[in-house]
Parts: structure tokens; sequence; C-alpha cells
């Protein structure tokens, strides 16, 4: 789990996570303002996480950006526990947070993890 807790510190600057472990699961919770289920894709695949988030934001027609510093597009893969499988993961996002429960086995199958929004 170490490989999995140094790769988050590797996240940018701007994107907060949690890891949490039960004897069954580990529960990753990561901070994505402005995210939706349907902007946020979670596979895994060969033991590793992959998560790809973006926010959408509405841009009024009478303004323009002079500065930007609230985008937001995670593009990241993250190494799994050994112990760990995407074999009936789920994933849930309310108001900007992504909470992943990733169940523990002995293999990690190649899976699409599943998004709700709330």
């Amino acid at each position: 789990m170490s490989a999995l807790r140094d790769a988050l510190r590797d996240l940018p600057e701007t994107v907060f996570a949690d890891l949490l472990e039960s004897e069954d699961a580990y529960l990753l919770v990561i901070d994505l303002p402005g995210a939706t289920a349907e902007t946020v894709d979670v596979d895994v695949e060969s033991g590793r996480l992959r998560i790809e988030a973006r926010r959408e934001k509405d841009l009024p027609p009478e303004f323009r950006y002079l500065r930007e510093d609230r985008a937001l597009f995670l593009d990241a893969e993250l190494p799994l526990p050994p112990d760990a499988t995407g074999s009936g993961a789920e994933g849930a996002v309310e108001r900007g947070v992504l909470e992943l429960t990733i169940p523990k086995a002995s293999a990690a199958p190649e899976t699409s993890v599943p998004i709700s929004g709330a």
C-alpha cells in the first residue's frame, strides 16, 4: 500500500485525497470540485487505478477569461495495493467528492468502475 500512498503525494497540489482501509476494502476519497459522475472515468487494469476527471464550467457569453486558475483536469494512474481488486469496485461522486471503494482480493482483473451521481 505504500506505493499508493506515495503516488497520492504526487498528485497536483490542488487535488486533496484520503486513503482509508478496512478489513475488506480500501476507500479512496478525492476532492474534485465541479466534477460530476458524467465527467469522471475510473478504470482498473493490471493492478493500477486510472482516474480521469474534469470540471465543466459555464462561461457567460459576455465575458472572457483574463485569468483561469480554477481549471480542473485530472489524469492520474495510481498503483493498487497487491491485495486490492477492481472486481466489485464501486464509485460515487457527490458534491465534487469522488469516493472509490476497492475490495480486497488476491488479483486485480481489468474492469471499469461505475460512477454514480447524487
